[in-house]
């Protein structure tokens, strides 16, 4: 036997007496964590020397900001940078140059989240008397000079402004997170807003992660008949360090250090680790590390803070469990602040307060952040981290998209993520707005992405993404029957082709050749002229005409029937379902709570097995008016299905929930055995007021279930699901 079949022998010893050796075998290996011992490769040490709080010094702008500031005097402008290499700045003094001349800029984004946050730092800097926001839920100051909001507020502005002929009432309109243009789900929004812009507003967009910004801004040149100039910078105001953390508990360097003549390789040791056939693990199968001890070892080197990128909510709330505040025993004085700054997040909200997250988070300054937790919550955690005052913060990959709190170093455990149906590789662009969270700008000389081996990290493909380029934006253009309806209020269908014609899609199929694999996919998804995507717009209008909704197109161009000229203000997801509703007057008019309830059903996009219709306990009323409507709603959703467009179902859940929140049910019996996680919950009640708000638009039409909508929204908008923070 040679020596490597000897050495495969010590790995995996021979069965001698099948199930009884397993056991014995498996027993050994069960449960079982490394003791940790921190340790450095030399590699690293003169590295870790660098850590520490830079100088303080006055301010200085960077060469690519003063570009972006004068570029955007005279034209369009589209900067590309790093996270955190000051590009909300440049949007400060963009804005500050218009306010200054008197005219208003509108700041975009496409998460409330960012949005509030953008809204915060305005308003320090310009006061808030001068700031407005505007989202699904808050509407406040709406007649400042800087409005910051969604980007679909934003385009149902534009809606509004092409039906009634009035020039937007804006000088200046930012698009912040501009990448958002190439995402599956919402990059229609973003698209829309670029081809209705009229020409007079500038325009500013700001990207960490563009790869192809001469195909925008040549897109852009094009259908506004304006330069827009590119501003791109690459450098990271704050170093950033790759470190691979060893099972064993020694940090190594996760790549060689380059030189001129090869390209970066993995580290040696961290090469020997990848290729090693049975490889140490930080803890069992199935098992998340011990993040107690995985912490010790980082805070002996002083690479604290720190965000945790895990691959699950569930595993988020388990990480916070797994530390033991031994960083936090260390330091009385900070542990006490952070006391002191929590009691103040929180002294005015019951629910906070009581949080059942607060016990792990004063004891290990640490916390979980993620979807399925309050907003309020969240903003509290966020806020915390923020100040300083937490040791980790352990977080899905949602975090890493535009909410601005770095650490000075990011750990990633995983090199796939969960886009809601599967588990896909990280792109570039991903990781690059994970790993842009390392190293605080003026808190920080470096910043470090730390790999932690496990089951679905591929140390490789890490290693490959660090340098890797970010990925084209490609277009997302749609057709969908709101689209469809507010574009024949103000337009014949040969405008709208023309407005088509406009479309990023149909930039990247002319130019041919010169965009590449962009080019290509556009080609395949739309068409070569467009052709696939004019006739889903024409499938669309032709189902509107059947419906009533439009006026037929054989002696006159297609326009919208007095019902469609009400349906094209039901901005939401599915305005036809609602607008059929109200023509058979199937909703509740006279009942807020209720009305509350069966919107939520419309809204819900959870599917659910077991049927609740039944249960005793059920309210009669909300069981009679849900049947009714799923009865009355039936022959429409099966033309809709029988035509080709979806036609979601009806669940009784989220209406049952909704009904029990408007008759004040305490939350926290509420979501006691609730199907749905507080943040998800929360989620339906925000998006449900979404959809209500856009009925309380229907006065003229629908004058009493207008005002009911009213009344609904205010009776589920409150505490913990609205929140204010002193």
């Amino acid at each position: 036997m040679n020596k490597k079949d000897t050495h495969a022998s010590r790995q995996f010893p021979p069965k001698k007496n099948g199930r009884q050796t397993n056991r014995r075998y498996n027993r050994k290996r069960e449960h079982r964590y490394p003791k940790l011992h921190a340790g450095v490769d030399k590699g690293l040490k003169k590295i870790f020397e660098q850590i520490g709080i830079p100088d303080k010094a006055p301010f200085k702008p960077d060469p690519f900001q003063v570009q972006a500031i004068e570029a955007i005097q005279t034209s369009d402008c589209l900067v590309t940078a790093p996270t955190g290499a000051g590009k909300t700045w440049i949007a400060e003094q963009a804005a500050r140059s218009v306010v200054e001349k008197g005219g208003k800029v509108w700041y975009a984004t496409p998460l409330k989240a960012l949005t509030n946050s953008i809204h915060g730092g305005f308003s320090k800097i310009f006061g808030t008397a001068h700031v407005g926001i505007l989202t699904g839920d808050i509407k406040e100051n709406t007649q400042a000079e800087i409005i910051i909001g969604t980007t679909e507020i934003l385009r149902n502005q534009l809606y509004d402004a092409m039906y009634t002929g009035e020039d937007m009432d804006c000088d200046l309109i930012i698009l912040d997170e501009a990448h958002y243009l190439g995402d599956v789900e919402r990059g229609v929004v973003w698209e829309e807003i670029m081809i209705y812009l009229p020409v007079r507003i500038p325009l500013l967009l700001l990207s960490a992660t563009i790869g192809n910004p001469d195909q925008i801004a040549g897109w852009l040149a094009q259908i506004r008949g304006k330069p827009c100039e590119i501003i791109e910078n690459s450098d990271r105001p704050v170093p950033l360090h790759p470190v691979f953390f060893h099972p064993s508990g020694t940090l190594f360097p996760l790549l060689e250090t380059p030189s001129a003549h090869r390209r970066p390789r993995l580290h040696k040791k961290v090469y020997q680790f990848v290729n090693s056939r049975r490889k140490p693990m930080l803890a069992p199968p199935g098992k998340l590390p011990r993040f107690a001890d995985v912490l010790d070892v980082m805070a002996t080197y002083d690479l604290l803070p720190a965000i945790f990128f895990l691959k699950s909510r569930m595993e988020c709330d388990q990480a916070v469990k797994l530390c033991n505040g031994k960083q936090m025993r260390a330091n009385p004085e900070r542990q006490q602040r952070l006391r002191e700054r929590l009691d103040e997040l929180t002294r005015d909200h019951p629910h906070l307060t009581h949080h059942p997250q607060r016990k792990y988070l004063e004891q290990t300054g640490t916390a979980a952040h993620h979807s399925g937790h309050l907003p309020a919550w969240k903003i509290v955690v966020e806020t915390l981290m923020a100040e300083g005052l937490l040791n980790a913060m352990f977080a899905t990959s949602t975090v890493a998209a535009g909410v601005n709190f770095p650490a000075r170093t990011v750990v990633i455990l995983n090199s796939d993520r969960f886009n809601g149906r599967d588990f896909l590789s990280l792109t570039p662009s991903e990781f690059q707005q994970m790993a842009g969270r390392a190293g605080r700008r003026g808190m920080d000389k470096i910043g470090f992405g730390m790999v932690l081996p496990g089951k679905f990290m591929d140390i490789s493909l890490i290693a490959k993404l660090l340098n890797a380029p970010p990925l084209n934006v490609d277009s997302q253009l749609k057709i969908d029957f709101s689209m469809v309806l507010n574009l024949l209020l103000s337009h014949t269908p040969d405008q709208i082709r023309t407005l088509l014609e406009k479309s990023f899609a149909s930039y990247l199929i002319a130019t041919g050749n010169n965009t590449g694999i962009s080019g290509k996919k556009a080609r395949k998804k739309y068409g070569v002229g467009m052709e696939y995507l004019w006739l889903d717009f024409i499938d669309h209008m032709n189902f509107l005409i059947q419906e009533g909704f439009v006026t037929p197109d054989d002696k006159r161009p297609a326009a919208l029937t007095e019902d469609g000229i009400w349906a094209s203000k039901l901005r939401i997801d599915t305005p036809l379902l609602v607008a059929q509703s109200l023509r058979h007057n199937l909703m509740p008019a006279h009942d807020p709570a209720l009305l509350a309830a069966i919107m939520g059903s419309f809204v819900n996009e959870k599917e659910f097995k077991d049927d609740p219709l039944y249960h005793s306990a059920l309210s009669k009323r909300l069981k009679e008016t849900f049947l009714n409507i799923r009865k009355g709603l039936k022959p429409f959703a099966m033309t809709m299905l029988k035509a080709g467009f979806p036609a979601p179902n009806l669940y009784i859940q989220p209406a049952i929930l909704l009904n029990a929140w408007a008759h004040d049910t305490p939350w926290d019996e509420l979501m006691h055995g609730s199907d749905y996680a507080e943040g998800d919950f929360a989620r339906l009640i925000l998006r449900t007021a979404e959809n209500l708000r856009q009925i309380t638009k229907l006065t003229d039409d629908f004058p009493a279930i207008a005002k009911t909508a009213q009344e609904a929204i205010d009776m589920i908008l409150r505490p913990p699901i609205v929140t204010q923070f002193n």
